[in-house]
């Protein structure tokens, strides 16, 4: 009678060490999951502080007060992909904007940011058609 009940406690380890190794694979990579997204948070966060002690030192621009009233925010990747769709060049979305071209793609590969009041006119650029930018365009000259 005992070996059968060996037999079975041993059965029962066997099963239980195999569960436990299953469940805590998927820890494992979750843990592993994790650990890469802090790090890359950690990474973003010093990016940022750089970038923002850089602008610390720069005059402060004062946003306007439509600004204030509604803020608003960028995205590299939506500024590249609404001026690919308006079909504008870096130059053509400068001149829309104010800036120089190289400003505009220095924003669309995340060198550099885009001032409070910049923010405004690429609001404004996001509400344009192709045809309102082409028009608009001609009228700059």
């Amino acid at each position: 009678m005992s070996s059968i009940a060996a037999a079975l406690r041993v059965e029962i380890l066997r099963v239980a060490r195999k569960e436990i190794r299953i469940q805590m694979e998927a820890i494992r990579k979750t843990n592993a999951r994790l650990r890469r997204d802090v790090a890359l948070l950690k990474s973003q966060v010093k990016a940022l502080e750089r970038a923002g002690g850089k602008a610390r030192r720069a005059a402060p621009v004062e946003p306007t007060q439509a600004a204030s009233d509604s803020p608003r925010r960028f995205s590299a990747k939506g500024l590249r992909s609404h001026r690919l769709r308006l079909g504008l060049s870096l130059q053509d979305t400068g001149r829309l904007l104010g800036v120089s071209g190289q400003s505009v793609q220095n924003w669309e590969s995340m060198k550099a940011a885009p001032r409070p009041l910049q923010i405004d006119a690429i609001a404004s650029l996001r509400s344009m058609g192709k045809r309102a930018a082409q028009e608009r365009l001609a009228s700059l000259g």
